[in-house]
């Protein structure tokens, strides 16, 4: 198969440096094929990204980008696609399309989005990632003990039942702007997310698929992300999205330290990338995203880390 360009996330140092040239050439410079625009670009650096797509193109967008102008600052959470509330949604579905025509002037093919969350609180008692990590803390991190067993049980009760309810409303929301992904050329893809609230999860993202076969519409893998939840038992080791062929448009490289979203780069966390290059190898897209606190020489060692790894697909 032809090589696998590795582009970066922007949100790396979006806001650091002041222009999309900046950027552009300090990914030029780093060894990066293409770029992510990330949440945290502002309309400001636009302009420069254009000027520097002949040199390095735009692969993908992560909603919501560029940051809107009614936003205090840029967040993958701004608006929520799945919510119970109405009004929220044809809010989130405007600023989706705004993105997805958006990425489309840009050059690029795929929009990333985190569709929201369903809350499991219960009536007398409030529940939440934060607190079965709590929970699975005093079970000394042991996914099997009975007593992180039966907290888990309790939330994943609530959170089925409710991601039930979500699945139709989100499957209405979708349908809705798949005329718009086709108009554009653009794949809408749902990132799995490190808190048990996420939505869609694994099961609920293949059923989507289910719905919408041969649409625009696919998952997206953060290594990390899937590293969190499968270090707190959220997910099993496989999924109903791994025996897709084409399940994913696309993969974010984020490296962690088996609890929590680090977005270390990678070989800096205990993320098996090696294990992860068949998924590699049939994704369109694979970016690195690294935390603005990563070093420059860190993720240089990173990239280098990826490309002998994955060699002969990269």
């Amino acid at each position: 198969m032809a090589a696998m360009k590795i582009a970066l996330s922007t949100n790396w140092c979006n806001m650091r440096l002041k222009t999309g040239e900046e950027i552009a050439d300090e990914a030029l410079s780093l060894g990066f094929d293409a770029l992510e625009l990330g949440f945290r670009t502002a309309i400001e650096q636009v302009a420069g990204f254009k000027s520097r797509l002949d040199e390095i193109p735009v692969g993908s967008v992560h909603a919501f980008c560029p940051v809107p102008v009614s936003a205090p600052h840029g967040h993958p959470e701004l608006f929520s696609l799945a919510s119970f509330d109405a009004g929220a949604r044809s809010l989130a579905r405007v600023h989706v399309a705004n993105n997805i025509r958006f990425a489309a002037e840009m050059g690029a093919d795929t929009v990333v989005l985190h569709a929201g969350r369903v809350l499991f609180s219960g009536l007398f008692r409030v529940n939440s990632s934060e607190t079965l990590r709590s929970a699975l803390v005093k079970c000394g991190n042991d996914v099997s003990a009975p007593a992180y067993q039966k907290a888990f049980a309790r939330a994943k009760a609530i959170r089925t039942a409710r991601g039930e309810r979500m699945l139709e409303l989100f499957k209405s929301e979708i349908s809705q702007l798949v005329p718009i992904l086709q108009a554009n050329n653009v794949t809408l893809a749902f990132e799995n997310l490190p808190y048990y609230e996420g939505f869609p999860d694994e099961d609920e993202m293949a059923r989507v698929l289910d719905e919408f076969p041969g649409a625009p519409v696919k998952a997206w893998f953060d290594t990390g992300h899937d590293r969190v939840r499968k270090m707190h038992g959220w997910v099993e080791e496989k999924t109903a999205l791994d025996i897709r062929e084409d399940a994913f448009a696309g993969m974010h490289l984020n490296d962690v330290k088996d609890y929590f979203d680090d977005h270390l780069p990678p070989g800096e966390g205990n993320v098996d990338f090696a294990a992860l290059k068949p998924l590699a190898e049939k994704v369109g897209h694979i970016v690195v995203e690294p935390s603005a606190s990563v070093k420059r020489e860190n993720l240089e060692n990173g990239l280098s880390l990826i490309r002998n790894l994955w060699s002969e697909t990269l």
